[in-house]
């Protein structure tokens, strides 16, 4: 098993690929780490607690991060994941705690522990990852890769259509906090990002045989996924919202998920129009030479990707293990 590290904001689509992550009997998910992104870090580290009890895996140690980005202010979310942030499904409350570690700290300890083997999906803003390389500039040797949701890269026109930031032209978790992003960006990690081009595909669409599944399955994570996109399509939503950040999990677990190539990339930081866009270089003449490269997703297999999520919660691989 590929020893994993989630670092999120938890979020509806967050707990639905935490689920996936547990479930796919093929990710060690060795710690889940907090971010201040849909909602405020505490609150997310809560959420998470609650989402790992629900699967039985009370083993993985929680951190949370900063309570606002780098050097702005914590911005307001245009897309509501409920008062809760869960989707306001009245899930049973959780009496655990987070652990009494930063998150940056934890992400940069399991990064050492695991010999340059731990695989980070980073589901939220990279406040997170970006402190943890400020404290160890090194860390992006020490990570065999990291997978974010963040971006849009101009390989598909829902990358525009279905732009999640506060302006026209930005995705909700590089525009939280754009400094971390370009900081990450450029830090020299091997590094796959989904943008919003494939995460908010139109064929990434629960169809009615998948929603039969899960509503069979009756357990605890197929419930939560279809009181997601119950969630989302009472608010005018396609179901695809409850689904963004599980395509990291897919990428991690199978290499024929999604399709990436290599663009230059940089970030805005000063616009109001346009802050937080991942703006590409793709000229063939005047290019910019000293923009980081960056693997970004293009296209997605949705029926590949869904021949993985839907059993991984509908009969979960996952097993509390001893640490």
């Amino acid at each position: 098993m590929i020893p994993t590290l989630i670092d999120c904001d938890p979020g509806i689509d967050d707990s639905v690929a935490i689920f996936f992550a547990l479930g796919s009997g093929k990710l060690d998910v060795r710690a889940v780490t907090t971010v201040s992104g849909n909602l405020t870090a505490d609150i997310c580290a809560k959420n998470a607690c609650q989402i790992l009890e629900l699967a039985g895996r009370n083993d993985i140690p929680v951190a949370k991060g900063p309570m606002k980005p780098l050097v702005r202010p914590y911005p307001r979310d245009p897309f509501s994941h409920g008062s809760d942030g869960l989707g306001e499904l009245a899930l049973s409350s959780s009496s655990r705690e987070p652990d009494d570690i930063f998150a940056p700290d934890l992400i940069i300890e399991e990064a050492n522990r695991h010999n340059s083997e731990l695989v980070v999906l980073a589901l939220g803003p990279l406040t997170n990852l970006a402190l943890a390389v400020i404290k160890d500039p090194s860390l992006p040797q020490k990570i065999k890769r990291l997978i974010i949701i963040g971006g849009a890269f101009g390989f598909q026109s829902n990358g525009s259509t279905r732009a999640t930031g506060d302006n026209p032209a930005s995705e909700w978790n590089v525009y939280v906090d754009p400094e971390a992003a370009k900081l990450v960006f450029e830090a020299g990690f091997n590094l796959s990002a989904v943008g919003l081009d494939v995460a908010t595909h139109p064929s990434i669409e629960l169809s009615d045989h998948h929603r039969a599944a899960l509503s069979a399955a009756s357990n605890p994570q197929s419930e939560f996924l279809l009181g997601v996109v119950a969630f989302v399509e009472r608010r005018g939503f396609r179901s695809y919202c409850g689904l963004i950040d599980s395509l990291a999990v897919a990428a991690a677990i199978d290499s024929q998920v999604l399709t990436f190539e290599p663009v230059a990339v940089a970030v805005e930081t000063q616009s109001a129009l346009s802050l937080g866009q991942t703006i590409v270089d793709r000229r063939d003449h005047f290019r910019w030479s000293n923009l980081p490269t960056i693997d970004s997703a293009s296209e997605v297999n949705a029926d590949r990707f869904f021949d993985l999520l839907i059993p991984s919660l509908t009969s979960p691989a996952s097993v509390a293990k001893a640490r």
